[in-house]
């Protein structure tokens, strides 16, 4: 699912799996001899892979991690430290290539014996970095002081982000540069033109990440979640998970069921094998709309203080106006409708984007043009920013390309978004040219991990909005059902992507009693919303 950066063979492991991972579970930090390879003996690529992550992880426990201080201009100052984990770039082959994956950590902040060990955290994408989430203790972020006092927190960069081994479909100052085609077509030319945009970004990838493109998956991601764990020392899983985080965490739970200790997981992706990932884009679209007019209606309760229209249907004129206005000749030079709808999204993604988005919208509606300009417009100077924002789209892309067969025939793509463009036309379009190089991807696309409950699985927390646009509420009912014994904590009338984010004591200090004692309530839950934005 796409996440804003302010703005995506597997089968659960056989018997010869459960045998290797058993051997971990118990501590074992001595791997298998090569020769001993279930693979081998079977011929199974899904043997051959619990093999190498059995293998990749003994020798991750032995090696443990050589945490150092934080290169400085990382901006993860002490007492957060930095180490590196290495993982084969392919699980089947655990003695072939190897790839780096950087982690940091800030140790408890409670006593020796209250600690509980580490807090490991992914905030989704796919393509998200998790390095910034020990700043949330340097920090002190009181949402997370309880917690912080039992465990370390561990962020990490995923395979192919940021600080680890990383890829690329695209220079990234090509990737940003603006104004880009309107995302809605007038025309089948500008349709054509869009698909051959997609066939080009599918090809950039083969060629600056052709190696890697295979083994960007998912099962991947999470059999280097073990690999970290068992570097970390941990003998089970302490994990956090937001958006697609949510989908890594349900993968993990399935591979390896008798390795979690506590399991949060917040703004669910449904893991339906029929919903990854095409179909899942396609509800994200409806969902998007309806948090859209949400957005609509806060800003027209608000009209004294924006002055864009007291009624959504007013806000919503504005909008096409505003529109309409960049198609016909971008403002500024820059900021045609792609720009704008990239600034404008994060308002049905976060509520904490409600004010800000519609202060840019008022004053460019009070003639104030430069602000919108600074707002939506690329920074062509920010080199950094840009070689992150690329590094994302490629990671999202390549992930969710590979996780799962797409549609190749164009004709399914045109049916199935020009239905839904004619109700929801908010993020239809965008969204459909984000995710059409999946169906020119030049590397395997695979079978999706069949979630469900495994072995030694314990109670997951599952943290879920009603209106939430990027990760619809059928997700984490979906995932409740597969994970028996779970419990899903509703944050009733609300939609604001990542829930355990915010202040809402309901939801807080559940999350806390979960993660400090493993319980959980005898029954779902359902919270009132956390408090609405004020203008």
């Amino acid at each position: 699912m796409r996440t804003i950066r302010l703005k995506r063979s597997t089968a659960a492991l056989g018997t010869a799996a459960a045998l290797v991972s058993a051997t971990l579970a118990a501590g074992a930090v001595t791997a298998p001899a090569a020769d001993a390879s279930p693979g081998a003996r079977h011929g199974q690529t899904r043997d051959l892979e619990a093999y190498g992550t059995a293998v990749a992880a003994a020798r991750a426990a032995e090696a443990g991690i050589d945490w150092r201080d934080c290169p400085a201009d990382w901006n993860l100052p002490a007492p957060i430290q930095c180490g590196h984990v290495t993982v084969p770039l392919d699980y089947a082959k655990p003695y072939g290539k190897q790839i780096t994956l950087t982690v940091d950590r800030v140790g408890n902040t409670g006593t020796k014996a209250q600690r509980q060990g580490a807090l490991i955290y992914n905030p989704g994408g796919p393509g998200g970095s998790g390095l910034r989430f020990p700043a949330r203790v340097t920090a002190k972020n009181p949402l997370w002081a309880k917690t912080a006092e039992a465990y370390d927190f561990v962020g990490f960069d995923p395979r192919g982000v940021g600080k680890s081994t990383p890829i690329s479909c695209v220079d990234p100052q090509e990737f940003v540069k603006a104004p880009k085609m309107d995302p809605v077509p007038d025309s089948e030319a500008d349709k054509r033109a869009q698909r051959k945009l997609a066939r080009e970004y599918a090809e950039g990838c083969a060629e600056r990440s052709g190696e890697m493109l295979p083994h960007m998956t998912t099962p991947n991601t999470a059999r280097d979640l073990d690999v970290i764990r068992a570097a970390l020392g941990e003998k089970k899983l302490n994990y956090l998970g937001v958006s697609y985080g949510t989908y890594l965490g349900a993968v993990y739970g399935t591979l390896f069921p008798d390795h979690v200790r506590r399991m949060v997981v917040d703004s669910v992706v449904n893991p339906s094998r029929q919903k990854i990932w095409y179909q899942a884009n396609l509800d994200q679209d409806v969902a998007f709309e309806t948090r859209w007019k949400d957005w609509q209606d806060w800003v027209a309760k608000n009209d004294t203080t924006y002055h864009l229209g007291d009624t959504r249907a007013e806000v919503q004129a504005q909008w096409l106006k505003l529109r309409a206005t960049a198609e016909k000749a971008p403002i500024g030079g820059v900021v045609g409708p792609a720009e704008l709808l990239s600034f404008f999204q994060s308002a049905p993604y976060y509520d904490s984007a409600w004010a800000s988005v519609a202060s840019v919208f008022s004053a460019y509606a009070g003639g104030d043009t430069q602000a919108l300009v600074d707002a939506a417009a690329p920074d062509l100077s920010d080199t950094a920013g840009n070689a992150s924002s690329e590094n994302g789209n490629a990671v999202y892309t390549a992930v969710e390309c590979a996780d799962a067969k797409w549609p190749t025939d164009w004709r399914t793509w045109d049916r199935d978004n020009t239905r839904l463009h004619r109700d929801y036309p908010f993020l239809t379009w965008s969204n459909a040219w984000m995710n059409l190089p999946c169906a020119t991807w030049p590397t395997k696309q695979h079978t999706p991990v069949d979630v469900k409950t495994g072995k030694g699985l314990p109670p997951v927390l599952i943290v879920q909005s009603e209106r939430d646009a990027a990760t619809p509420y059928e997700g984490a009912v979906e995932l409740h059902q597969r994970f028996k014994g779970s419990r899903l904590i509703t944050e009733r009338d609300a939609g604001s992507h990542g829930v355990t984010g915010l202040a809402n004591p309901c939801v807080n200090d559940r999350v806390d009693t979960y993660l400090l004692t493993g319980e959980v309530d005898r029954r779902d839950v359902t919270c009132a919303p956390h408090a609405t934005p004020k203008p």
